[in-house]
């Protein structure tokens, strides 16, 4: 069994937000880490009705995009969660993507100094009350030391088992100690006893990923320099339909979890091993919708 139990990846999905909110109170009541609200789905109006709907869980934006508001409206809003919420909220920040880019119309300058730019004028805002604090969403080892020098954490997402502690190798080590600082990574999951069929939906979830230059990037640093190579040329070639093929079982096994609840639970912990302080459940289900996947894990995990 995990030593601590998981956080959850929650998301507002139109149609069922009222019953993501009662999902986000039983996931409190089962005694989870953590609530992690990714940016679709208007995470910080769901981090409003978990201010108010909940009593004890801590949760975060996973990630706001820093481009999407202007920084005092997300002091402002920042301020009022963390208030009406105790101290449970922490305002999780990130660059996002190219094609979040093009929908939000935005021309992103350099990653670290936009980043850096952006907590620096965070937290200056003082007319709005205390603040939540700053968790940096990172992939490569340059932001994953800008979240040690200037955050209160780190998020990673779809990052690699075998390359996390090196990764948090350039954390300063009074951080990697520090119980309070964040260490996160949502991880793609799915709960089966059939194991080619859990595989075959996490492949789909993180095909899209594939076609993001920055996670191509991170998992060349991972080690995975071929098998991106491949997918570059096979992008570059007009055979998009190509992508998913060198997305093998162990790249696979190295950024997602899946199997049996005992095998789910088992790789939780061997996660947590890595210094990966908080293991967030991206649950998904190869019999169902996001409900059903999360009755798969409240089974797997009580």
């Amino acid at each position: 069994m995990a030593k601590n139990m998981p956080a959850v990846a929650l998301a507002a999905v139109p149609g069922r937000r009222r019953r993501i909110v009662e999902l986000a109170q039983e996931i409190e009541r089962r005694g989870y880490a953590g609530l992690f609200c990714p940016s679709l789905g208007a995470n910080f109006s769901l981090c409003e009705a978990l201010a108010w709907n909940t009593t004890t869980i801590p949760f975060c934006t996973a990630i706001a995009p820093i481009y999407a508001r202007t920084v005092s409206d997300f002091a402002a809003s920042g301020a009022f969660v963390h208030e009406v919420s105790g101290g449970r909220f922490a305002l999780g920040i990130g660059i996002a993507h190219g094609p979040s880019h093009v929908r939000m119309g935005v021309v992103p300058g350099k990653p670290l100094a936009d980043t850096r730019g952006f907590v620096e004028r965070f937290q200056a805002q003082d007319n709005v009350g205390p603040l939540p604090p700053v968790v940096l969403a990172a992939m490569r080892k340059r932001m994953v030391g800008l979240a040690g020098e200037i955050g209160a954490g780190v998020i990673f997402a779809n990052a690699c088992r075998s390359h996390m502690k090196e990764s948090l190798a350039v954390l300063p080590a009074d951080k990697r100690g520090d119980p309070g600082f964040m260490i996160a990574d949502m991880i793609p999951t799915c709960i089966s006893d059939d194991i080619e069929a859990a595989k075959a939906v996490n492949r789909r979830t993180l095909t899209s990923y594939g076609f993001l230059p920055n996670y191509r990037n991170y998992w060349k640093e991972a080690g995975y320099e071929q098998e991106m190579a491949d997918i570059e040329k096979a992008i570059e070639e007009g055979r998009r339909e190509d992508v998913p093929k060198y997305l093998h079982d162990r790249w696979l096994e190295d950024v997602s979890l899946f199997g049996t609840a005992h095998q789910v639970r088992e790789k939780v912990e061997a996660w947590q091993e890595t210094g990966l302080r908080t293991v967030v459940i991206v649950p998904s289900s190869a019999a169902g919708n996001q409900l059903v996947a999360m009755e798969e894990m409240f089974a797997a995990f009580g």
